[in-house]
């Protein structure tokens, strides 16, 4: 079958038309794995793609719409999963060696989840190995590339989930967010990323990187189709003891932003941010006032300590998860003279250069003599940032910030420098820190290449993210 519709296909595009009956989702699945086959040699966004699972489930949904059985807007719509959430009798790697050949033998819930609302499960996205970086460089099975120009980097973690929805290989997908890991490559790839307040989505079979961070969202082509998705793996998990008794309900649609009061913390607009952007976002900032958003400055005094914060707080989490990963368990096993060797030369074989850089912050912060000087104190700032989003959301709606400093950056231009790279964050990580929702858009182009613009919003008030979002994408689109 031809390919040249893909780029056109929403989910509501897509389940209109196998409702309609002017396409079956295996027409539409084998499209997009033939797709995958020709384009993904250039881009590399998939780790695994599961052609026989998902002709399986693609075969379900067709006879569940002949019958009228219909389970919604998902069913028989093929999407892409992050390659750090299980998925039962699929690889299951985080993109690292230590993981290359491990099968998962359960459903992570919000793959559960997907599949009860019949989506179709293409495969596993590339991603930095374990999600540890901003570029998916670092991940074992190579790097992925960015469609909007194949020299630069898709952004990170989950830069092979953006790209795949970016370069048409999916309709939408899920990736995982800790540090900003969905939308910086949601703004490097010109596509719309959604990260929920903490504890709104479970992350049960989420291979944990930082558990206090950690947050499961969509990618998709537009505001809605990103709601669609959030709205189908939101909600409280008992295997999850974090996750929240949240149930989501949508509003109604906006034409204009009348009487929604915006903030804008002049913290993100200072020093590091480039003129391009700081313009394309400041654009977009005036079309929501011509909207009737009524916008002021404000200040969220903590967020120059956020980075420092997360980069002690996450490496120290990480340190505590990736302790599992001792060849004996399960991954990679190579044998040693006594027990001790075999642990100590499975993860020096398993794990790459940035993972176990992470692993050595995170024992040392955490070590007897440094706990209270760099662990206890980043906690204790860590609440600080908290408490700046609470002050500042009695007074707005939502805050609209940039989503990173910079454009897009070359393949290998940050990857000798952990700080430079670091700094890509400088934006999103104060987001995580504070534990709220937000969402990313396209705002811009710059030089060929996209501009995000970030929405942030009240804990649990993601309908209003997406309500103001819908108004602002008619703006600015």
């Amino acid at each position: 079958m031809k390919v040249d519709f893909l780029d056109e296909l929403t989910i509501n595009t897509a389940s209109e038309m196998l409702l309609g009956g002017k396409i079956t989702s295996i027409e539409l699945t084998e499209a997009y794995l033939d797709f995958i086959e020709s384009k993904d040699k250039e881009i590399n966004a998939f780790v695994t793609v599961d052609r026989d699972g998902a002709i399986k489930q693609a075969c379900e949904a067709d006879k569940r719409i002949a019958s009228g059985k219909r389970l919604g807007k998902l069913d028989g719509v093929p999407i892409a999963i992050k390659d750090n959430m299980s998925q039962e009798g699929v690889r299951t790697t985080a993109s690292s060696k230590i993981l290359e050949n491990y099968i998962a033998p359960y459903d992570a819930t919000v793959v559960s989840k997907l599949k009860v609302a019949g989506a179709v499960i293409l495969g596993k996205t590339n991603m930095d190995e374990f999600a540890m970086g901003s570029s998916t460089e670092t991940s074992y099975f190579g790097v992925t590339k960015n469609p909007w120009d194949l020299e630069r980097v898709p952004g990170g973690s989950s830069g092979g989930s953006a790209a795949a929805v970016a370069a048409d290989m999916c309709v939408a997908s899920l990736g995982s967010d800790t540090g900003g890991s969905i939308r910086q490559p949601a703004a490097f790839c010109g596509v719309v990323g959604f990260k929920p307040t903490y504890g709104a989505v479970s992350r049960y079979g989420l291979l944990a990187m930082a558990s206090s961070l950690d947050q499961i969202g969509p990618f998709a082509k537009n505001v809605e189709d990103a709601e669609i998705l959030f709205e189908a793996i939101v909600g409280h998990d008992k295997m999850d003891s974090t996750s929240c008794d949240f149930k989501y309900e949508k509003l109604e649609a906006k034409k204009d932003l009348k009487g929604i009061k915006i903030g804008i913390p002049k913290e993100f607009f200072e020093s590091g941010l480039e003129d391009n952007v700081r313009k394309s976002v400041e654009n977009a900032i005036g079309e929501m006032k011509k909207a009737g958003a009524v916008i002021s400055e404000v200040s969220l005094p903590h967020t120059p300590y956020a980075l420092a914060t997360y980069y002690v707080i996450m490496p120290a989490e990480v340190s505590s998860n990736l302790g599992r990963f001792d060849g004996i368990r399960y991954g990679l096993s190579v044998q040693g003279k006594d027990l001790l060797d075999g642990y100590l030369k499975t993860r020096a074989e398993g794990f790459g250069s940035e993972v176990k850089r992470r692993i050595m912050l995170g024992t040392y912060v955490l070590s007897a003599g440094y706990y209270d000087a760099y662990y206890k104190k980043a906690q204790k700032v860590r609440t600080l940032v908290k408490k700046d989003y609470d002050e500042v959301f009695k007074k707005v709606d939502v805050l609209v910030t940039p989503v990173t400093p910079t454009l897009p950056f070359k393949i290998g231009e940050k990857a000798s420098d952990p700080l430079a790279m670091y700094l890509s964050d400088v934006m999103t990580v104060p987001i995580n820190i504070a534990g709220v929702p937000a969402l990313v858009m396209p705002c811009g182009i710059v030089d060929k290449l996209p501009v995000g613009l970030q929405i942030i919003g009240k804990p649990f008030e993601e309908n209003k993210i997406f309500q103001i979002a819908g108004v602002c994408e008619k703006l600015i689109s």
